[in-house]
C-alpha cells in the first residue's frame, strides 16, 4: 500500500488490531523509502489480546453466534426489577402445533363454594381434570371437520369418520357442548387478579410450578346485565355469579350510544328482542332493527349500527332496492352487471385465466364476484358460455393452491368435461366406477360422490375452495334431485358455491334458499338472450311453416298449416267412402290414441303416435300406399325421409331427431336404408375412428351386432343415441356428431341433458312422452331445453326447431304454452331416506329436524319465523285479562268449555235432523225455526216459516227477527219509509206511531178479512221493516241453513205478509213471535230428536244424549243464570283465543309442524325396530352397515346380509342375486333360474315384503307388495350368472330383452355394490363374505362391460 501522504507530509499505514478487528494508524519515518512489501496490511497484535490463531477465531465464533444464550441488554441486572403488564385477553397469542393429539385432559373449573379442597397444607383448591376430545374444545374443528386420518381414507372418507360440520349453522347451538364449563366466563381471572390460588399443575401432572404467593392485583370489577333481554328470574341470577366478555364490551360501547327513550311500546318492543341468552352485539343490532316499525326506514343508524354495519358501505345500491328492511336478510343480490362490465378491467387487472375472446357480460360480473371470493348463481340459456364461470373457477382454485369440484347429475357430463378440462387444468375424474388422478386441484364428479364424501368426512373437504353445481335444473328430478338438496345443506362454512343452471322463473328464490341455508350472500346473475335465436316451425304434408321466431309467436304460421291440413283432410275424404270416411278416420284414430295411451309392454312397439300429438300417420292419409300396417311404417319412414331431404336442401343439416322410445329411435333409423348423407372423406374418416375405437375390445365382441349395425349407419351420416346402447358405442357416436360427419341422429332426451353437442337443427319427432307412470305433453323447460341445441355458436346465425305433424295440426293454445310458456320453476324433491337419517344421527351439530328445516321445501315457512317469533313474543307480553267473579273463584273456563262443547254437539245434531225427511215434513206454514245467525258475533235468529218451496221458488221464506233494535235517529220520509241518517244506508223499515195517529190500515190486527192469495211474493226480497218495536227481515233460506225447529206454530196471515206487506200483519206476526220466548229463554223448546224426530243413528243418538248431559251440568253450575254470564263468557272465549293463537304460534315455531315430520318419526321407529339405532338414537352395528349401502335400498341390502342369506351361494350365484338391487328397467323377460337361485330370490323377495309391511305399519306411506316390486327387479340375475361364469357377451345378450347398454350399466353399478358389500362385511367381521365379494367383484370385472371411456384415455 502506498503510503497515504498528509498535509503537513505526515506518512502513516493502516493496520489491523486484536482479533476484534480494530483499525490501527502506525505513523512512518518521512525519511523512510516505499517498500512495496511494507505496503501490504498485516495483523499487529495488540499488547492485551494473545496471537489470533484459526483456533482461537473459530472458538469466538462459537462462542459468539452458536451459544444460546439470554439477550444481555433485556436482561441485564439493572433491569432485573421491572415488570411488564401483560393483556390476558389479547395478547396470549398461543403458537399452532405441527398436529394435535386425539384427545387431552383439561381442567374442570367449579363454583368457589362447590369446590373440594384436599388435605394440603394450604388448603388450595386443585381443579380435577378430565380426559375428553380435541375435536370437542376446539372451535376450528367445528368447522373443519375431525382431525386428519389416515391416507387411504383421504378421498372417499370412512364411515368411522366424524363428518365436516355444515356451514350456516348458528355457532351458539353447540357453544355450550364444545366449551368446557367456565371457559366463557371471567371467574378465574376475577380469583386469580384477586390474589386467589393459581393453577400451577398442569392436568395430568404430579408436580408443578413453585410460583410463591401471589398478591392481589389493583383492579376493578363489575357486573353488568343485558338490560334488553326479556331474561327469567334464574338467568339473572345466574348473571350475578358470572360475567360475560361480551359485556364488558358492550359496557364500554353503551356509553357512547344514545339511551333509547321509553315509550308505550317499550314493553312490546323489549319482548321480541334478542333470545334469552347473551348475544353479541351485532345480533343485538340486527334484532333491533327487526324489531323496528316500518316507518323507520328513515330513521338515522345508531354509533353503536354505524360500527358495525361498516360493510354496508360497500353495497350501497343494495340499500336503494331494500328500502328500510334488514340488508342481513337479503341473501340473494342482483344487479349490477353494466357496471362490472364497464370497469371489469380495472376491478380484475390481474386475471386467473384469460380467454380468447370478449366475455359477455353476466360473465365478467360472475368472474368479478369469483374474484372477491364470493358464492355465484349463474343462470343462462344453453351454449350461452356458462362453462367459462366453472374454468375460471378452476384457475382460482390453481392460483390459490387450493381444489375445486366440478359436480354434474350424470356420469356422461363428468367424462365429457374431464375430456374438455385435461388440456387446461390438473383434473382427476372421480365416479362409481373411476377414479382417476384423485389428488389433482380440480376433481370432476357426480354429485352422489360429493354427497358420499361430506356424510364420510373425506379430509379432502378442507383443501376444496370452490365447489361447481352444473345443470342445477336437475334438482326437479323426482328420483336424484334430494341429493343437490343434501350436498348443499352439508357443505362446510369455508366452501363457495358456483351454481350453473338453465332460465328458471324462481332462479333469485332458490338462491335466497341456499344464502339463507349457508348464511352468505349469493350473487344471481345470467342472461336471458340467446346466443343463437331460434326459429320454430311445424313441418306437415312435405312443408314447414314458421310459427315463432324470437321468442314471439306467429299465429298466421299455424293457420297457413292448418288450411292445409283442413284442404287435404277434405280431399281424402271425397276420393275415400263419402259418408262414413270422417267417422272412419275419428274412430281409427281415438283407438290408437287409446291403445297407445295403455302402453305396449312388447319391447318393438312400432311407430304409432298417442294423444294430442299423435306420431303416426291416419288412416285417411293418403300416401299412395296401403292402410295396413305395414303401410302405415312406410308412409311414417317417407314422412321422415321428406323431412331430411328438406331440411338437406335448405342446408339445415347436421339435425338431431328426439324420438322419446329407445325402439323408436332404432325404428327410425333402420327405415332409412337407401339414405347416404356422406361423401367418401366422411366415409373414410369414421372408419379410420370406429376402428381405433373398437380396436381395444376382443375379437368376439367387435362383432357383436349392435356395434356391427351401428357402424354401418354411421359411415352413411346416420346416428343413434339412447340408453339401450353400449357405452362405447354411445361415445363414439357422441365423438362424430362433435366433429360434424354425422348428419342425421336420432336421439332421446338424454342427449339434450348429457352431452354438450349443439346442432343446426332439432326436429321433435312428437310433443308427448312417457314419463315412468303416464304420457303426458311435453313441459315447456323440457322442450327448451332440448330445442337449445339447434344452433352453434360462431357457425349459425339461427337455429330451427321443427315440430313433425302427421295426423293432426296442434292446438295454438298448447303449441303456444310448450313454445314460449314459462319454464318449469325449481322445486324441493326433498325426501327423508334411512341412508340419510342414519348418516344425520352420527352428525351431532346437524340433528335430522335441522336438515329438513332447512331444505328447499321448507324454505318459506322457515323464512317467515323471525316475524312468528316477533309475533308471539308480543302475544305473550300482552297483558292478560283476568276474570272477576262475585261469586268467588271463578267457574267460567269450565262453563265455557261445557258451552262450546255443548253448541258444537247442538250444531251437529241440527245438521243432521235438518236432513232427514220427516224434518222437512215438519217445516209447513208457521212453524217456529231459530235461523243461523251469518255473523259469530250475533245470536242465531228466531223466525217463522211463511212460505215452503215451491217450483218456482227453491228456497223458504221465512220471517226472522234480528237483534239489533232500530236506530234512534232515524228520519221518517215520504210514506212512512225511513231513512238512518247514521249509516247512510236506504234500510227500509216501519216504526209504531201513536195509535191517534194510525190509519185504519196500520192497526195491529186488521179489520178485512183475510182473502185467499195467489202464492206469489210480491215484494222486494230481502224485506226489512219495524213491528212491535223489533227489527225483522223477510228473506229466502235454504235447507242446511236452519238451526232447529221448534215444537210451537203459530198462525199467519200469509197473503198480507207476503203480497200486500200489510204492517198489521207483520205486527201480529212479530208478537206473536216474541210471545214465544217465556221465561227469559232466548229460544222456544226445540223438537225432540228422538221422541219427536224419530232420530235413529246411534252416533247422533249418542251425541244427543252428551248434549243433554252437558246441558244438565251447565245449569248446576254456579255461573248459570249470572247477571255477568254473557259478558264472562265473551271474556273467557277471548282469553281460550289468544291462549290458541299462542299455541298456534309455537307450533308453528316448533319441529312438530314441519311437513315430513310424521314421516321421520315413523321411519325412527322402523330403525328402532330393526335394530339399527337404539332407544337413545345411538346407531349400532346394524346402522353403520346400512350407512355404506348406496346402490341398493338400505334395509333390504342390510337384513339381506345380517340375515346371511348370502352364505350358502357361491359367489357368481351372489352377485347375480345382488343384481337384484341394481336393475332398473321395469319390464323384463322372466329369468330362467336354478333351483338354488330361485330360492335365494323367493327368500330375498319375503324380506322385503316383511321390511314393506314393517314401515306400513309405522305410518310410512309405501305399499309393501309396491315396495319389493320397486326396489327388487329380477330380470337380469340369470344374465349377471352367466356373466360371472365366464360366458361371452354375445352369448348372454340372447338370454334377455333387455338391450345391451343397460345390461352394461347394471353390470357396472354391481360392481360398486359389491365394494359396498365388501365394506360391510369389514365392519360386521365377516371374512368370509369379504372374501366372496372379492372373488364376484374380479368375475364380472372383464372385456367389454368395464372397457375404459374414451374420453378418459382418448382415441
Amino acid at each position: 500500500m502506498e503510503p497515504i501522504k498528509a498535509a503537513n507530509e505526515l506518512h502513516f499505514r493502516v493496520g489491523f488490531s486484536g482479533h476484534s478487528g480494530h483499525l490501527r494508524l502506525d505513523p512512518l519515518s518521512s525519511l523512510e523509502r516505499s517498500d512495496p512489501l511494507k505496503s501490504l496490511p498485516d495483523f499487529i497484535s495488540s499488547p492485551a489480546f494473545p496471537k489470533e490463531t484459526p483456533e482461537s477465531i473459530k472458538s469466538y465464533v462459537e462462542e459468539t453466534y452458536l451459544s444460546p444464550r439470554l439477550d444481555s441488554e433485556l436482561f441485564s441486572p439493572e433491569k432485573a426489577g421491572r415488570q411488564w403488564d401483560f393483556d390476558w385477553f389479547d395478547k396470549a397469542n398461543v403458537p399452532l402445533e405441527p398436529s394435535i393429539p386425539r384427545s387431552v385432559i383439561i381442567p374442570k373449573w367449579e363454583l368457589p363454594f362447590r369446590r373440594r379442597k384436599k388435605g394440603s397444607e394450604q388448603g388450595k383448591w386443585e381443579p380435577r381434570s378430565v380426559q375428553v376430545d380435541v375435536s370437542e374444545i376446539t372451535v376450528g374443528a367445528q368447522e373443519s371437520g375431525s382431525l386428519p386420518r389416515v391416507t387411504k381414507d383421504f378421498i372417499r372418507g370412512s364411515i368411522s369418520n366424524r363428518p365436516f360440520r355444515p356451514g350456516g349453522l348458528d355457532d351458539s347451538q353447540s357453544l355450550e357442548r364444545i366449551l368446557p364449563d367456565g371457559a366463557t366466563n371471567g371467574e378465574w381471572v376475577r380469583e386469580l387478579l384477586r390474589g386467589g390460588p393459581s393453577q400451577t399443575i398442569p392436568p395430568g401432572f404430579k408436580q408443578g410450578l413453585d410460583l410463591g404467593d401471589i398478591k392481589a392485583y389493583p383492579c376493578e370489577w363489575s357486573v353488568c346485565k343485558d338490560q334488553s333481554s326479556p331474561k327469567s328470574k334464574s338467568d339473572n341470577k345466574l348473571n350475578e355469579l358470572s360475567v360475560q366478555f361480551d359485556d364488558l364490551i358492550k359496557k364500554a360501547w353503551e356509553e357512547d350510544v344514545t339511551e333509547f327513550v321509553e315509550d308505550v311500546h317499550l314493553s312490546e318492543k323489549e319482548s321480541v328482542k334478542s333470545e334469552p341468552e347473551a348475544e353479541s352485539i351485532k345480533s343485538e343490532a340486527e334484532a333491533k332493527e327487526l324489531d323496528a316499525p316500518s316507518d323507520a326506514s328513515n330513521t338515522e343508524l345508531s354509533a353503536l349500527d354505524e360500527i358495525l354495519l361498516v360493510e354496508a358501505a360497500e353495497s350501497k345500491a343494495k340499500d336503494h332496492n331494500g328500502g328500510g328492511e334488514d340488508q342481513k336478510e337479503v341473501w340473494a343480490v342482483t344487479g349490477g352487471s353494466e357496471w362490472t362490465s364497464r370497469r371489469f378491467h380495472e376491478l380484475v387487472p390481474d386475471m386467473a385465466l384469460d380467454f380468447p375472446f370478449e366475455l359477455d357480460a353476466f360473465q365478467k360480473e360472475a368472474i368479478y364476484y369469483l374474484e372477491k371470493g364470493e358464492s355465484v348463481f349463474v343462470a343462462a340459456h344453453t351454449s350461452a358460455g356458462k362453462t367459462v364461470v366453472a374454468e375460471y373457477a378452476f384457475a382460482l382454485a390453481s392460483k390459490h393452491c387450493t381444489r375445486a369440484v366440478y359436480t354434474a347429475p350424470i356420469k356422461t357430463i363428468s367424462n365429457q368435461k374431464y375430456r374438455d378440462f385435461c388440456g387446461k387444468f390438473d383434473v382427476g375424474l372421480l365416479t362409481g366406477d373411476v377414479s382417476l388422478r384423485p389428488e389433482a386441484s380440480c376433481l370432476i364428479m357426480t354429485t352422489e360422490i360429493l354427497r358420499s364424501m361430506l356424510y364420510r368426512g373425506a379430509d379432502i373437504i378442507r383443501d376444496i375452495e370452490w365447489v361447481i353445481f352444473d345443470e342445477v335444473h336437475y334438482v326437479n328430478d323426482a328420483e336424484r334431485g334430494v341429493v343437490w338438496e343434501e350436498v348443499i345443506i352439508m357443505l362446510p362454512r369455508h366452501i363457495n358455491i358456483v351454481l350453473l343452471s338453465a332460465t328458471v322463473p324462481n332462479t333469485v328464490e332458490f338462491a335466497d334458499w341456499i344464502g339463507r341455508t349457508k348464511q352468505k350472500q349469493i350473487r344471481v346473475t345470467g342472461t336471458t338472450k340467446r346466443p343463437v335465436p331460434l326459429e320454430h316451425c311445424v313441418f306437415y304434408s312435405g312443408e314447414i311453416y314458421k310459427v315463432c321466431e324470437n321468442e314471439i309467436f306467429m299465429p298466421q304460421g299455424l293457420k297457413v298449416a292448418k288450411d292445409a291440413f283442413k284442404k287435404k283432410n277434405v280431399a281424402s275424404s271425397g276420393t275415400g267412402s263419402q259418408s262414413g270416411g270422417s267417422a272412419a278416420y275419428d274412430s281409427s284414430r281415438a283407438q290408437k290414441r287409446e291403445n297407445f295411451t295403455r302402453g305396449n309392454k312388447n319391447k318393438h312397439f312400432g311407430s304409432q303416435g298417442s294423444g294430442k300429438f299423435p306420431g303416426s300417420g291416419g288412416g285417411n292419409q293418403n300416401n299412395g300406399n296401403g292402410f295396413n300396417n305395414w303401410g302405415l311404417r312406410r308412409s311414417d319412414a317417407s314422412l321422415c325421409l321428406s323431412l331430411i331431404n328438406k331440411l338437406s336442401k335448405k342446408s339445415l343439416l347436421p339435425v338431431v331427431i328426439f324420438c322419446f322410445s329407445k325402439n323408436r329411435c332404432d325404428k327410425s333409423a333402420d327405415s332409412m336404408t337407401g339414405t347416404d348423407l356422406t361423401s367418401s372423406s366422411e366415409k373414410s374418416e369414421i372408419r379410420i375412428f370406429c376402428d381405433k375405437a373398437f380396436s381395444r375390445l376382443k375379437g368376439s365382441d367387435r362383432n357383436l351386432p349392435q356395434i356391427v349395425r351401428v357402424q354401418s349407419l354411421l359411415r352413411r351420416g346416420i346416428g343413434v343415441h339412447h340408453a339401450g346402447l353400449l357405452p362405447i358405442v354411445k361415445e363414439v357416436v357422441e365423438m362424430l356428431f362433435c366433429r360434424g360427419v354425422i348428419k342425421v341422429l336420432f336421439s332421446t332426451e338424454t342427449f339434450a341433458m348429457g352431452v354438450n353437442a349443439p346442432a343446426r337443427t332439432v326436429v321433435f319427432d312428437t310433443l308427448r312422452k312417457f314419463d315412468g307412470k303416464e304420457f303426458r305433453q311435453l313441459l315447456p323447460g323440457e322442450y327448451t331445453q332440448m330445442a337449445g341445441r339447434a344452433g352453434r355458436r360462431g357457425l349459425d346465425t339461427i337455429g330451427t326447431v321443427v315440430i313433425m305433424c302427421r295426423d293432426e295440426i296442434p292446438e295454438q293454445s298448447d303449441l303456444k304454452r310448450v313454445i314460449v310458456g314459462s319454464a318449469t320453476k325449481l322445486e324441493s324433491q326433498f325426501r327423508l331416506t334411512y341412508i340419510m337419517i342414519l348418516h344425520l344421527l352420527r352428525v351431532e351439530e346437524l340433528k335430522v329436524e335441522d336438515m329438513l328445516k332447512r331444505s328447499f321445501a321448507e324454505f318459506h315457512t322457515q323464512k317467515k319465523l323471525p316475524e312468528t317469533q316477533q309475533l308471539l313474543m308480543r302475544k305473550l307480553a300482552q297483558p292478560r285479562k283476568a276474570i272477576e267473579c262475585i261469586k268467588g273463584e271463578p267457574a267460567i273456563e269450565e262453563y265455557y268449555e261445557m258451552h262450546s262443547e255443548a253448541e258444537k254437539y247442538n250444531k251437529e245434531i241440527s245438521e243432521a235432523v235438518m236432513q232427514t225427511s220427516l224434518a222437512q215434513h215438519f217445516l209447513t206454514l208457521g212453524r217456529v225455526v231459530v235461523v243461523k245467525s251469518q255473523s259469530q258475533a250475533q245470536d242465531h235468529l228466531l223466525g217463522v216459516v211463511v212460505k215452503i218451496p215451491s217450483t218456482n221458488m227453491k228456497q223458504y221464506i221465512v220471517l226472522v227477527l234480528k237483534p239489533e233494535l232500530p236506530s234512534m235517529t232515524q228520519t221518517p220520509l215520504v210514506s212512512g219509509k225511513l231513512q238512518d241518517s247514521r249509516s247512510g244506508d236506504l234500510q227500509q223499515g216501519y216504526y209504531v206511531m201513536p195509535k191517534s195517529k194510525r190509519g185504519l190500515d196500520e192497526e195491529y190486527c186488521s179489520s178485512v178479512t183475510p182473502r185467499k192469495g195467489s202464492g206469489a211474493i210480491k215484494i222486494k226480497l230481502p224485506y226489512n221493516g219495524v213491528a212491535a218495536g223489533t227489527a225483522y227481515e223477510v228473506r229466502g233460506i235454504d235447507n242446511n241453513e236452519f238451526l232447529c225447529l221448534c215444537k210451537c206454530k203459530i198462525k199467519i196471515d200469509q197473503v198480507g205478509l207476503i203480497e200486500d206487506a200489510s204492517n198489521a200483519a207483520y205486527s201480529k206476526t212479530v208478537q206473536q213471535l216474541l210471545d214465544t220466548k217465556s221465561d227469559g229463554i232466548k229460544y222456544p223448546p226445540a223438537l225432540d230428536p228422538i221422541k219427536d224426530l224419530q232420530l235413529k243413528d246411534m252416533t247422533l243418538v249418542e251425541m244427543y244424549y252428551k248434549w243433554e248431559n252437558l246441558l244438565r251440568k251447565m245449569s248446576e253450575n254456579k255461573c248459570h243464570g249470572c247477571i255477568k254470564l254473557q259478558e264472562h263468557i265473551k271474556l273467557a272465549e277471548e282469553i281460550k283465543r289468544h291462549k290458541e293463537e299462542v299455541d298456534k304460534l309455537e307450533y308453528q315455531m316448533s319441529d312438530e309442524a314441519l311437513q315430513q315430520m310424521p314421516d321421520f318419526q315413523g321411519r325412527i321407529d322402523v330403525l328402532k325396530e330393526i335394530g339399527c339405532i337404539d332407544a337413545d338414537l345411538v346407531v349400532q352395528i346394524k346402522g353403520r352397515v346400512a350407512c355404506e349401502m348406496n346402490s341398493g335400498e338400505e334395509l333390504i341390502c342390510t337384513e339381506c346380509l345380517f340375515e346371511n342369506q348370502l352364505d350358502d351361494l357361491e359367489p357368481e350365484e351372489a352377485v347375480a342375486l345382488m343384481s337384484a338391487f341394481v336393475f332398473q328397467q321395469r319390464n323384463a323377460s322372466e329369468p330362467s333360474l336354478t333351483p338354488k337361485l330361485s330360492q335365494a330370490k323367493q327368500r330375498l323377495y319375503d324380506t322385503a315384503i316383511r321390511l314393506g309391511e314393517l314401515q306400513a305399519a309405522f305410518k310410512v306411506q309405501i305399499n309393501p307388495e309396491e315396495h319389493a316390486r320397486e326396489n327388487l327387479k329380477f330380470g337380469l340375475v340369470e344374465v349377471v350368472y352367466e356373466w360371472a361364469k365366464g360366458t361371452p357377451f354375445a352369448d348372454i345378450c340372447e338370454l334377455t330383452d333387455v338391450p345391451e347398454g343397460m345390461i352394461v350399466r347394471t353390470i357396472v353399478r354391481l360392481d360398486e355394490t359389491c365394494r359396498e358389500f365388501k365394506n360391510a362385511a369389514a365392519i360386521m367381521g365377516n371374512s368370509a363374505l369379504y372374501k366372496k365379494m372379492e372373488t364376484a367383484s374380479n368375475a364380472i370385472k372383464r372385456d367389454i362391460v368395464f372397457a375404459a371411456s374414451l374420453y378418459v384415455t382418448g382415441v
